[in-house]
This record gives C-alpha cells, structure tokens and sequence, in this order.
C-alpha cells in the first residue's frame, strides 16, 4: 500500500468512526492581518476541519471535518501574539514562524528573558513563509544595508516579521536606530509607500501576499535580495532559516527570480488540549476532500502536503497529531 493510500485510509478511518452528531464544540485558529497568508489559509483550514452539528456526513458528500466541531480563523497580530494567546488560553490554536516557535517553548532567543512556553505542541508544518523586503523602485534600495536613513516599517510588536527584520538587520550591520523605524502591518505599509512616506517594508508570509501584489498592481517596486555573506550568517546561525525564491512574475514588475530567506508556517497549540480532539483534528486536516480545498483555495495551499508535515518541526508534536503520524506511517522513531 502506497504512503498516500495509508494515510487516506487513516483518515477516512478517523472520519468513519466519530459520532455523527455532537454537542457544538468550539476551536480557534490565531491568524495574522487580513493582508497576508496565515489569514485565508487558517480560513480554509478552519473550513476543512469544521462539521457543525446538523451537518451531511461526509461519506453523503458533506462536510468532512470533526463531527460537532466549528473551527473558526481569527485574525490577530501574528506569530508571538498566537503563541502568547494559546499560553494565555484564550486561543486553542494559532499560525507560528518555526523560529518563533522554537524560541518560545525552549526559552531561548527573543524568549530567554521570559517564561518559557514549555507547553507549546505542533500539529503540523504547514508551507515556506518567505521573508519579502519590498522597497518602492525609487528608493534607491538595492540591499539590505542600503535600508539605513530610510523609513522602513518592521510590521507591528507581536509579529514574527518584526523579529526576523530585526535579525536581518543586524546581519547587515544596522539597527532600528540607523532607520527610520515604522510597525506597520502590509497594507497599511503599502498605502505609506503609495503616498511616498514609506521607503520600504519586511512582511514575511507565502506569495503571494495580496498587500503586495495589490501595491504592485499600482506602483512600481522591488523586492530586495537577502543573500550575501550577510545571509549566509544568518542560515549558519539560524538552523530554521532556508534559502527561498520569489519566482519571476509572482508580482507585477518584478521580472526576474529574487533570491530571499525563508522560515517555516506551523500550526501550534497546547499541550492541554484533548488527545482526541487533535487527533481527528489532525486526521481531517489530511482527508482527501481537504486536499481539494488547500489546491482550490491559495496558491500556499498546494503546499500544504502530509509528506513535509514534519519538516522543520523544532517542538513537541501534541500526542494526537503525534498519533495520526504514526499510524499514517509518517512517524517511525
């Protein structure tokens, strides 16, 4: 039996044997600004795993998510804003950068100064976040070390972008002193650009990002490279950064390939949640009507696959979602 055919069974399993009708049970996926990725890929995740009560069974060509489940998307302020909330236990779910992430259930990097997050648990790698640095294609802005005396915005306190610009930034010798600092989400950057008061600003998420792609659709921009010795300490540094493309004419004007970084998109939750709860969670994040969706819905979502899960995955799987895996045969040690 194929890899692909024993984890549809898995999931179809799964599937089969919930109950069909359940009291409404509620789950919250922390997202990012409406602007950028994690916000209409949590919208079809949220679609895909929800069942409400009342609903076809799926075998009848309804729903295939968890019987009695309502998932909901909730757009919030991004990575540390997420995992603050599931520590808080006002989310049970949220979209974190792997690098966030790791930091914040080891107690290290941007979280060495604070309570760790030790119950913080993935349920799954999601798509390659890559970390854009656009500038309007009059600034002159050619690098990263070209941002120094500009106005650049780093996206807003409680954002997984705001770490990694500050990191890129280092690596090429500045500080949010040497700019002109703003922390500003995309679209509200992009109108800064428009009017002329915004030299360039770092949003890390899939592309296309529809703040981008609107901006580009209207003015003229860059996306700036990240490569260099500069980047290459970054990657030696940070073992979740990877070398990304933005493929030639992913936005309009920008003609050919820009090489950039990447991190990973996770999908992180509490150790405090039910077993049970995600594991069928799990299992329907992998049925084979929510592939349907994630090809259809965001051109991210075809990257959303079973096969790289795992990839990149720096803290505990839940033990539900680490269940699914290994019937699945996808989790062997």
């Amino acid at each position: 039996m194929s890899f692909k055919t024993t984890l549809l069974a898995v999931a179809a399993a799964t599937v089969g044997t919930m109950a069909a009708a359940q009291e409404p049970q509620f789950f919250r996926i922390g997202t990012g600004g409406t602007a950028g990725t994690y916000y209409p890929i949590g919208g079809l995740i949220a679609n895909a795993i929800s069942s409400p009560p009342g609903s076809r069974a799926c075998e009848e060509g309804g729903s295939c998510g968890v019987p009695g489940l309502i998932a909901t998307a909730l757009s919030a302020n991004g990575s540390v804003a997420n995992v603050n909330a599931i520590a808080g236990g006002t989310l049970e779910s949220g979209f974190a950068q792997s690098d966030v992430a790791t930091w914040a259930q080891t107690g290290t990097g941007i979280w060495e100064d604070r309570d760790a997050v030790e119950d913080l648990r993935a349920i799954a790698n999601l798509y390659p976040e890559t970390i854009h640095l656009v500038a309007s294609a009059d600034s002159g802005i050619e690098t990263p070390a070209d941002l120094a005396g500009k106005t650049v915005s780093l996206d807003e306190p409680g954002s997984g972008t705001l770490v990694d610009a500050r990191i890129i930034l280092d690596a090429y010798g500045l500080s949010e002193d040497d700019i002109d600092a703003e922390y500003l989400k995309p679209d509200q950057a992009g109108e800064r650009m428009r009017d002329g008061a915004m030299d360039a600003f770092f949003f890390v998420g899939g592309f296309p990002a529809g703040a981008i792609a609107e901006l580009a659709s209207q003015d003229d921009i860059t996306i700036v490279p990240i490569t260099g010795p500069e980047a290459e300490g970054i990657l030696g540094e940070y073992t979740f950064f990877a070398e990304n493309t933005v493929p030639a004419g992913t936005y309009e004007g920008v003609d050919e390939d820009v090489t950039t970084l990447s991190v990973g998109a996770q999908w992180v939750t509490s150790a405090d949640q039910p077993e049970q709860l995600i594991y069928d969670i799990t299992a329907a994040l992998w049925n084979d009507n929510t592939r349907k969706l994630l090809d259809a819905g965001h051109q991210k979502g075809r990257e959303i696959t079973a096969e790289t899960a795992l990839d990149g995955i720096g803290i505990p799987l839940h033990p539900g979602a680490e269940r699914f895996y290994r019937e699945a045969g996808l989790l062997t040690e």
